[in-house]
């Protein structure tokens, strides 16, 4: 990409979060992602260039240690004209949405991060003529804390994730409870697998978007009418799994080009991710919780039936969802248990500030911050190192536990050899795909007083919940005032 030749109509807005704006170009398969700040805040351009810099480092000397190399895309920081990113800026603008239009994007210092384009195939540097399908997936936590930290009983049953649901449907987040359950998606289980996906394409909410040729065509929005959509979604999906339009329309169809795409992400988050990943680095071994979340609507399902058991088919050692979560388990001591390390850092910081950056707390990631994240201890010996080696790994395994797999997936044609590229067959075609992951960020250590606090609000809002729900379900139902009552006597 050459920076003294840009044009930003070669540009379109990809989508932001919270503190990132991104736009892909329009023929390459590249994208940049700029910061973004509140309007009366600016920061020097250095600490801006630093501060992506640490993003690149991150990525690329811890993130690729633990996920492949083939998973993870580093990108490099670049710097742009500052005519070019103003007249992006103004460009976009209409397009981004009203809710996230509280922060600007960053038009001051010109530093930006280029990265490719992961809704496209990997493989190619340019757009292929060929019709190309991302699907990303937010799989958030997939295990139920085992640490003997926990205090409150509810969260050795249930996901942090189902009890979430209900604290975000009641602060208007979502309008209805989402049947997704991350243990389900993690158990390497087909049937629970496909269910979960099914569940989370019927409630998307942030966690489920489908692109076409880089456009988002599914989720991304807070209310979808599953019905109408499943069939809009259909339409867009039957040219790859049926590529000779010989299935009919309506529900039927719907039905079935659903459950192709379902079977062929399973097939794909179970499949290698990276034939040149050593594998060998390990969670520490300790006693698992339950391989079942007792909130998720399969395991209610099942129970009810009275076929409930432990089934559990496991992850493949060498997919993607079981590198993401033993990245996850580095969380070894939950919230509750990391809070009282953290408070140990925090005082030292507050009696010698000046030691921050020895201590490594925002950068550099180099491969000493690699090699302290391997110390599977969990013996307090009261030291600031176990304490900090505990923090640093808590915000290592919260970024794994929000990040996106992002699987690509194009149309093989019938002649044509796959070479390198990994090959899933559907019921009537081919399809090659990449996997890879996104929204690497290390999760920042201010933020953990804010994740203990919310942690103690989810546990009382959920456990409320339920007492709630068991009161309804044993009081007796009343009879309404229009209802008539019969009084029948029998002879004693």
């Amino acid at each position: 990409m050459d920076e003294g030749k840009m044009d930003e109509n070669e540009w379109g807005y990809h989508g932001e979060g919270n503190k990132s704006l991104v736009v892909a170009h329009a023929q390459r398969c590249v994208v940049l992602r700029f910061l973004k700040f509140h309007p009366n805040r600016n920061k020097a351009s250095e600490e801006i260039f630093q501060h992506l810099q640490n993003i690149v480092d991150f990525s690329k000397n811890v993130m690729k240690e633990f996920f492949g190399e083939n998973c993870v895309h580093s990108g490099e920081v670049v710097q742009l004209p500052l005519d070019f990113v103003k007249q992006l800026c103004l460009k976009i603008q209409t397009e981004r949405p009203e809710s996230r239009c509280d922060k600007d994007l960053d038009t001051l210092s010109g530093y930006a991060m280029c990265l490719p384009n992961l809704t496209r195939l990997q493989t190619y540097c340019f757009v292929e003529h060929r019709p190309i399908l991302c699907v990303e997936i937010k799989p958030k936590c997939g295990f139920i804390p085992f640490s003997s930290d926990v205090t409150h009983e509810m969260k050795h049953k249930v996901c942090r994730y189902c009890m979430h649901q209900h604290l975000k449907v009641a602060t208007g987040k979502w309008k209805k409870i989402s049947k997704y359950c991350p243990l389900d998606l993690y158990s390497g289980n087909k049937q629970r697998m496909h269910f979960a996906l099914k569940s989370l394409l019927q409630e998307a909410q942030n966690n489920l978007k489908i692109f076409k040729n880089g456009e988002l065509i599914y989720g991304g929005k807070e209310a979808w009418d599953s019905v109408a959509d499943w069939g809009e979604l259909a339409h867009h999906l039957k040219p790859f799994f049926f590529p000779s339009n010989g299935l009919a329309s309506g529900p039927h169809c719907t039905r079935t080009v659903i459950r192709e795409l379902v079977h062929v992400l399973t097939r794909v988050l179970l499949s290698s991710a990276d034939q040149s990943w050593p594998g060998a680095w390990r969670a520490a071994p300790a006693t698992r919780g339950p391989r079942a979340c007792e909130a998720s609507p399969f395991s209610k399902q099942l129970h009810c039936q009275g076929k409930y058991t432990s089934e559990h088919s496991g992850l493949p050692k060498d997919c993607l969802l079981y590198r993401t979560l033993q990245v996850q388990m580095l969380d070894m001591l939950d919230i509750e248990g990391l809070y009282p390390l953290y408070s140990r850092v925090e005082q030292h910081l507050q009696e010698f500030p000046e030691q921050r950056k020895a201590l490594q707390i925002d950068g550099p990631y180099n491969d000493a911050f690699y090699q302290k994240l391997l110390d599977h201890s969990t013996e307090d010996d009261g030291t600031l190192a176990y304490a900090l080696t505990k923090v640093q790994q808590y915000r290592v395994a919260m970024t794994a536990k929000d990040c996106s797999i992002m699987i690509t997936l194009s149309p093989c044609l019938q002649d044509e050899s796959p070479g390198h590229r990994p090959i899933v067959p559907t019921s009537k075609s081919r399809l090659a795909f990449s996997v890879s992951v996104l929204d690497l960020d290390l999760k920042p250590y201010e933020s953990i007083p804010h994740q203990y606090t919310l942690d103690g609000k989810i546990i009382n809002y959920y456990c409320k919940a339920v007492r709630a729900e068991d009161a309804t379900a044993a009081s007796p139902p009343r009879l309404k005032g229009s209802e008539d009552c019969t009084l029948l006597l029998h002879k004693v």
